[in-house]
């Protein structure tokens, strides 16, 4: 991993996260690094049996790998130095890991339905970021191969997106190895595959440390796996406190667990 962002990238990106909801952060992966993810994806996709699912958001076309932080070495992408910085400017150094999952788009499938990856957290909108979330771009991402459709500046809104409703939407074409930064607010959704090669990318998402996690992490991650893996890992995977209070154990540092 070679150097990070400097602080004015930083305000760069988390300033147009504000403004337009997402930022793209190009050339994040080298092709060594994304050829080194891919192959463990794919094998662990063997590995695992994994199939499509079998409704419309999480695709019928669509193969995807959860809790992928107890796996190989995917959770380098947690930390990365290029991206991590621009979550925890928009939520704070206390962030968590929301969930790690892969999304592999196969020829054929239709865009996903419109929504707002923080739609199920009932508080008033438009609010401050409370998810951030990141997608890495494993191949190219195209307009033909179902980039992301975006819905720029609709984090501001009032109001989530009615599942099921057309809305008109931008693809958020990029290279592979870039990595988009978005606000957990803005709409968003997967694009319909009309090519004819597979489209991979991986969702690095992130919450603010007063929310609860998608994916249970304490649970879904063994205590074993957690004590291999960096401090500042353990710290996002939830073996931390938020401002002294919120996660503590018997008014303990989590983390004690671990030793």
């Amino acid at each position: 991993m070679d150097g990070g962002l400097t602080k004015e990238e930083v305000d760069e990106h988390a300033s147009r996260i504000e403004r337009d909801g997402y930022t793209i952060v190009k050339n994040v992966l080298s092709l060594d690094e994304i050829d080194e993810i891919l192959s463990d994806l794919m094998h662990l996709e063997a590995e695992l049996g994994i199939e499509p699912h079998k409704n419309v958001f999480e695709g019928t076309k669509t193969l995807r790998a959860y809790n992928l932080m107890v796996h190989g070495e995917f959770w380098k992408l947690a930390v990365h130095n290029k991206v991590l910085p621009i979550i925890e400017r928009i939520l704070s150094p206390q962030c968590l890991i929301s969930s790690l999952s892969s999304i592999g788009i196969l020829p054929g499938e239709r865009a996903q339905p419109i929504h707002a990856d923080d739609q199920v957290i009932p508080i008033a909108k438009p609010h401050a970021p409370v998810v951030c979330n990141s997608m890495w771009a494993m191949t190219d991402f195209t307009e033909e191969n179902g980039a992301t459709r975006i819905i720029p500046g609709s984090h501001k809104r009032d109001h989530n997106p009615n599942f099921g409703t057309a809305y008109e939407s931008s693809a958020a074409v990029m290279s592979a190895g870039s990595v988009m930064v978005y606000d957990g607010a803005m709409w968003h959704g997967g694009g319909a595959n009309q090519s004819e090669a597979r489209r991979t990318g991986i969702a690095m998402n992130y919450c603010a440390g007063f929310i609860r996690q998608q994916e249970n992490q304490q649970l879904g991650i063994p205590r074993e796996r957690v004590r291999e893996l960096p401090p500042r890992v353990q710290e996002l995977i939830g073996y931390s406190v938020y401002r002294t209070l919120i996660g503590h154990v018997d008014h303990g540092h989590p983390n004690k667990l671990l030793t």
